[in-house]
């Protein structure tokens, strides 16, 4: 018997950890097909609410924030690129360019979520930063990958030079961070269980499996 779980993803789409748990967690999901079905939905989560629209210098920023080298930066930065790679996604100009703002990409994807195309929303931010050297607070760039998914450029574009949905963000943001999310990405599965940061494919699966098998004990 196969059972459904609801899963929130709590993430930013210029976090590298977050494309890492993505993948890991997808690749789960395909290996446990038989066993469950997840009811994706994205939520909103800014690792730099007070970065401005010109962004900033990658190194620069990653070193001033965590307090770091610049060797340390590229440590890490060839550390998470071999994970990206053996998930099968290519992390391109990683350690390279700025890191922006990303509040404007957290509304549109709150409104594409009304037409079921978040999750294809998201992949496509996080392939805009990490792969094309885009930058997700730019509303030109947003578009276009509105064009790419076949969604309403004009009403994107409406949801983008208005304050709509910036009230939902926020508020959602509010909550997680009050529920002591800190960092991310985090998977909030059926309200109740969390499985944080870029985890292997095996902690997905395990721990899929077990919530799996408690939610068909309980249902019956």
């Amino acid at each position: 018997m196969s059972s459904r779980l609801t899963i929130d993803i709590v993430s930013d789409v210029s976090c590298p950890w977050c494309v890492i748990g993505f993948k890991s967690f997808e690749q789960a999901l395909s290996e446990l097909a038989d066993q469950l079905h997840a009811d994706v939905s994205w939520k909103p989560f800014e690792l730099n609410p007070n970065m401005p629209q010109e962004g900033q210098e990658l190194v620069e920023h990653l070193t001033e924030k965590y307090n770091i080298s610049p060797e340390q930066v590229e440590q890490n930065r060839l550390a998470i690129e071999q994970r990206g790679a053996d998930l099968g996604y290519e992390f391109g100009w990683r350690g390279k360019g700025r890191i922006y703002n990303t509040f404007d990409a957290h509304r549109l994807l709150h409104w594409a979520a009304e037409f079921d195309k978040q999750t294809e929303l998201k992949q496509a931010l996080f392939n805009l930063y990490f792969q094309q050297e885009g930058n997700p607070s730019h509303h030109s760039q947003l578009l276009d990958l509105v064009d790419v998914l076949g969604l309403d450029r004009d009403k994107a574009k409406k949801v983008l030079e208005s304050d709509q949905f910036a009230k939902e963000v926020r508020d959602e943001q509010h909550k997680y961070r009050s529920a002591g999310i800190s960092s991310v990405p985090a998977f909030i599965i059926n309200n109740k269980h969390l499985i944080s940061g870029g985890q292997p494919v095996g902690v997905f699966k395990q721990a899929l499996s077990q919530i799996a098998a408690e939610a068909c004990t309980n249902s019956n």
